[in-house]
């Protein structure tokens, strides 16, 4: 070979190795997107750029797209498959009648695809954002992947119906949950219910109490993952395990009972301090390497209670459930003892939402005196968070839990723009955050209610409403809950109400004046005032600004001092500015590029046959 030869090969092999260093993202990600497997995706992301592979059940085409609803109606789509050998990859987009366009700005690249007698094989890849109107830009919140594929290539006409061959699930891309590997043969134990049947109403809260394992020595749970029996994945709505009194009556173990009934036993109420939550649509949470849940020694809990809440809207009878939780646990202890704190909305009547509001807002405050107040006694250094769960029900569009310090907004601890009530599950954090006393944090939920003709009240139910967040933390330190509700006397004065009946005898309580209101429950007069949405954002507005009642508890039934007292919501610094955001160019200046990307691969397969003919 000759010296030109030699340097013209080295410039096309350099030349190809850049052209593919790019593919070597490093697939960490993964997730079956139908239950038996036959399609399935896994991805890796950096800073600007996610890249897929897809692993279909057919030789024909494959869609893979994100939904801002989960349906197809506005959806970003890439179509592809493999066709007589060589692979393809077209980028679609769908209108709000759910016509399928060709997209004139193909920002999805092939990377590679192969086939074989039953399955097909794509990678590719995309900007996170792709300054692109028919393309969604990919963020930390919920996205919703919809998926088909079908049996047939893409003709000349485009792709022909998927038919049954489709689904939705949601996902974070960016913030995908906790990985699932522990050490092989780690010991565990089951929580489960035992042929439960569930009641023949909308909502029940089922509780158990049981008995963790008599240890000699201290153990770290390290992970906890959901048993939801096969098809009830939308019955078992979430799951909560609370620690009980240590020295609860034996009897109690391994009875069930309705939870929040009148004729449920007084020892079920000792168990108030949550240790874990999990909520429709989450995986399990692996704990991370320093940090884990105590057990077996003498402040750790004995006693445990799972509360599952059934949701059964159309009343079905019958159902026989054995869901449950499995806590894997070990020997060998880490670092830290973590905790759960839960913070947000107190659940209450006293939590509203008026009918037909687009967007409306509210906030459930851990406040400064509280975490001031424990922290000070317990861990003066701070806590540290790793993980968050948000929680809110069917009204639930959007939730973060803000963090100040001395009154000036740091970035969120956590976020969610496009919640779905169906997909709930700790988000790990990717820098753990020091919570340090004279701290606050604001949990703080939007809602959607058009469409509902009354009132929505905070409660148990998925119709009513929650405004939560779960803080997984460490060291654990005796802090439970740090919450507030908004006083009612605003809320109540808002609609025109004068006075209540006194003493206060019935739940709800009644309203003595004005006439049109005498006799009636708060509730039935909040649902009898005319609201429109403009009455309802005045409505928002004044809520936001009213005092509020702190609840400041510890583990178990005791309470901080601060707890019932009434403080006014913070003066706090403005917001802080989200994460900085692409400066979108103009199409000519892509499409210049594009071009300029076209010329050079033309240039390199031009210096490729001169090297042949040397």
């Amino acid at each position: 070979m000759s010296e030109n030869q030699h340097l013209c090969a080295l410039v096309f092999l350099t030349s190809l190795f850049c052209s593919t260093c790019s593919q070597g993202t490093r697939f960490v990600h993964s997730a079956a997107l139908v239950a038996d497997g036959r399609y399935n995706i896994k991805w890796g992301f950096d800073e600007s750029t996610i890249t897929f592979e897809v692993e279909v059940e057919t030789t024909g085409y494959i869609g893979f797209g994100l939904s801002p609803t989960g349906a197809m109606s506005s959806s970003d789509i890439v179509i592809g498959g493999v066709l007589n050998g060589s692979p393809y990859l077209l980028d679609y987009f769908t209108d709000s009648n759910r016509k399928v366009h060709k997209d004139p700005l193909q920002s999805y690249k092939l990377l590679y695809g192969r086939e074989n007698g039953t399955h097909t094989v794509l990678a590719f890849s995309r900007n996170l954002q792709t300054c692109d109107d028919n393309d969604k830009v990919i963020t930390g919140s919920t996205v919703r992947v919809i998926w088909a594929f079908h049996a047939e290539d893409v003709g000349v006409s485009g792709p022909v119906y998927h038919g049954m061959n489709r689904g939705r699930k949601s996902l974070r891309l960016l913030n995908p949950g906790s990985s699932s590997s522990i050490p092989a043969g780690t010991a565990f134990f089951d929580l489960q219910n035992e042929e439960v049947l569930v009641p023949h109403k909308d909502t029940t809260y089922w509780c158990q109490i049981y008995r963790f394992p008599e240890l000699k020595k201290k153990h770290h749970v390290i992970r906890i993952e959901p048993l939801i029996q096969k098809g009830h994945e939308n019955l078992v709505h979430h799951i909560l395990l609370y620690q009980c009194d240590s020295n609860l009556n034996k009897s109690e173990i391994n009875r069930g009972h309705e939870c929040y009934h009148p004729n449920m036993p007084d020892s079920f109420f000792t168990c108030e301090t949550v240790l874990f939550a999990w909520a429709i649509g989450g995986e399990g949470f692996t704990y991370p390497p320093h940090a884990g849940m105590s057990i077996g020694t003498s402040i750790d809990p004995v006693y445990v209670q799972m509360e599952i809440h059934f949701d059964n809207p159309s009343l079905q009878r019958g159902i026989v459930d054995s869901s449950g939780l499995r806590l894997y646990y070990s020997p060998s202890l880490r670092r830290y003892d973590a905790g759960v704190i839960e913070t947000g909305v107190w659940v209450s009547l006293y939590h509203m939402l008026p009918p037909g509001m687009q967007d409306y807002i509210t906030e459930g405050h851990c406040t400064q005196e509280c975490l001031q107040e424990s922290l000070d006694s317990e861990m003066p250094s701070g806590v540290h968070v790793f993980a968050v769960l948000l929680h809110a029900h069917l009204a639930g569009r959007a939730i973060r839990t803000r963090h100040f310090r001395q009154q000036v907004e740091l970035q969120p601890l956590a976020s969610d723009d496009q919640f779905d009530f169906n997909f709930q599950e700790f988000q790990p954090l990717s820098q753990e955050r020091i919570i340090l006393p004279g701290d606050s944090l604001i949990t703080e939920c939007r809602y959607n209610t058009k469409g509902r003709m009354n009132m929505t009240w905070g409660g148990l139910s998925t119709r009513d409403e929650m405004c939560l967040s779960y803080l997984l933390y460490y060291p654990r330190v005796n802090l439970a809950r740090c919450e507030s509700l908004p006083e009612i006397t605003g809320q109540l004065r808002f609609i025109g109400v004068k006075e209540i009946q006194e003493p206060v005898t019935t739940w709800p309580f009644v309203i003595k004046s004005p006439k049109k209101y005498s006799n009636l429950s708060f509730t039935e007069a909040m649902d009898k005032y005319k609201w429109t949405r403009k009455r309802g954002k005045a409505f928002n507005d004044i809520v936001r600004k009213l005092p509020m009642n702190v609840r400041c508890s510890k583990i178990g039934q005791d309470e901080w001092s601060i707890q019932g007292m009434i403080v006014s919501p913070p003066d706090l610094k403005s917001e802080q500015t989200s994460a900085a955001v692409v400066t979108c160019r103009n199409v000519s200046e892509i499409h210049c590029e594009s071009s300029l990307a076209l010329l050079l691969i033309a240039s390199l397969l031009l210096i490729l046959q001169t090297c042949l003919h040397l």
